[in-house]
């Protein structure tokens, strides 16, 4: 694994598109990225990581449009994604098109976990070729209550990638991240939003976002 500064962001960007596997950085972690609609890619990562099949990576998307375009938006998501895109909010969403969803299975579907960047990852995910998937640069193992957590310097990224026996092209150096914490993952598939996981956006600011048509944010299980 290479590390190269900000500058050299295209090289990430070529290497996504060439298969390969990325490291950016974030507010909150360092993210491993690679071509959503790359099975083999997408399940380097998987198994890498040591995670399960059944927890989507993270789609980026490009810009707010592609939202609108890709996946069904009930209003008190638009309000949201007005609120908190780009940054540290993500959204399960239904695929408008399920036949685009099965091209993007890791991911999620019929139901996709969708965010927006800003910072590298979100410049990757408007400049690139191909869709981008998403995780936090880490081994996943719940039942190690000791672990460190999520690389948030380009030396836990190196540590993640000599553990994961994992080959990965680039890690941009973003530097410390500052917050080292996760995204706020709100369910949208139903009629009114579900928390899933707490995260950097508070409970109460999304409540705060959706206020206007007086929808009501239920709490669910991670």
């Amino acid at each position: 694994m290479e590390v190269i500064s900000a500058d050299d962001l295209n090289l990430a960007i070529r290497a996504v598109e060439a298969g390969e596997l990325v490291v950016l950085p974030t507010r909150r972690w360092y993210m491993i990225c690679a071509n959503a609609s790359d099975r083999d890619a997408c399940d380097r990562i998987f198994a890498g990581k040591g995670r399960a099949r059944s927890k989507s990576l993270a789609y980026m998307l490009p810009h707010h449009a592609a939202a609108h375009d890709q996946f069904i938006m009930p209003p008190y998501a638009h309000l949201l994604a007005s609120a908190f895109w780009p940054g540290d909010l993500a959204m399960i969403l239904p695929w408008r098109d399920i036949r685009l969803g099965r091209k993007h299975e890791p991911v999620g579907v019929p139901n996709a976990l969708v965010t927006m960047d800003s910072g590298p990852l979100g410049e990757l995910a408007l400049k690139s070729q191909v869709p981008i998937a998403a995780t936090t640069a880490n081994i996943s193992d719940p039942s190690n209550t000791n672990a460190a957590g999520p690389a948030i310097t380009t030396a836990d990224v190196q540590q993640f990638v000599s553990e994961a026996g994992i080959d990965v092209a680039y890690c941009l150096d973003g530097g410390v991240c500052p917050l080292a914490h996760h995204l706020t993952i709100v369910d949208c598939t139903g009629t009114a939003p579900m928390l899933i996981r707490s995260g950097v956006v508070h409970q109460r600011s999304i409540q705060a976002a959706i206020t206007p048509p007086r929808v009501r944010l239920q709490e669910g299980q991670p």
